[in-house]
């Protein structure tokens, strides 16, 4: 190989960096899966998932839950039109204002209606659509909490933009996620609760590490139960539920106020 291009190479090469790595025969190691920068979120996460848990994705709902039925196309044959290519059938980000006249502010007769959450205007807005023109989902009709899609930079424990209480008839556009289908209103209560506990944010926190967040981040954020059986006493302040999770989880002083410390509060 001529020894300029050679060099060349070389030059390229480094400008990318070096990494040396050192192999011992005589060790074996456990293989390294999940990492965080902070020594004790690891302990804390090893502790957390050496309970066999399941996480709160297991109940979570993406961007794409609610999608338009064949019907509204049928209907509005121009629609099809004002929608992104590939998305003719997603509640997009931007769905309100493409489509005003099936996205309305008020209805006289709400009976045949149900409410969508979006944004519009750079605002959280409410907005009616036709039923028929929503196909149906197992978490439309019952109790939920939503979510930003997008929320901070990923830094950790930091607070999420305001969630909400998803009442029956309520469904939303690819701005937010949903989490449960409740029958009780007082498990997505209960659940609100949960995810404003510096331990739920904490969990979060190992896969979260940008403003996305979509319900394959919660995978580390064991799942609880939000009834009244729970072994969480749920009317208890968000401060002092947070004390009942460190305990169930086997916690140490040093973990605790790692959390306490680096986890901001949420109301």
């Amino acid at each position: 190989m001529n020894k300029t291009l050679l060099v060349y190479l070389l030059i390229q090469i480094l400008r990318g960096g070096v990494v040396v790595t050192y192999r011992n025969n005589n060790e074996v190691y456990e293989p390294i899966k999940i990492f965080t920068p902070f020594s004790k979120l690891n302990s804390i996460f090893h502790k957390v998932i050496n309970t066999n848990i399941t996480g709160l994705d297991s109940i979570m709902y993406g961007q794409n839950t609610y999608k338009f039925t064949k019907v509204m196309h049928q209907e509005n044959p121009e629609a099809r039109n004002k929608l992104s290519k590939g998305h003719a059938m997603d509640l997009t980000t931007s769905v309100f204002e493409k489509l005003p006249d099936i996205f309305i502010n008020e209805v006289e007769d709400k009976t045949n209606y149900i409410k969508i959450i979006g944004r519009e205007n750079n605002k959280r807005v409410y907005k009616y659509i036709k039923r028929k023109y929503v196909i149906d989902h197992e978490n439309l009709n019952k109790y939920k909490v939503l979510l930003p899609k997008s929320n901070g930079s990923g830094a950790i424990g930091e607070v999420l933009s305001t969630p909400l209480i998803g009442e029956p008839l309520i469904g939303h556009t690819q701005t937010f996620i949903s989490i449960g289908a409740f029958d009780k209103k007082i498990e997505a209560e209960n659940v609100m609760k949960y995810i404003k506990t510096k331990f739920a944010r904490t969990l979060l926190g190992v896969l979260k590490i940008t403003q996305d967040n979509p319900p394959a981040k919660w995978k580390y954020v064991p799942l609880q139960d939000f009834t009244s059986n729970s072994d969480i006493d749920w009317t208890k302040s968000i401060h002092e539920i947070d004390e009942q999770l460190y305990k169930k989880y086997n916690l140490s002083e040093e973990e605790i106020e790692f959390i306490e410390t680096k986890v901001k509060e949420m109301d």
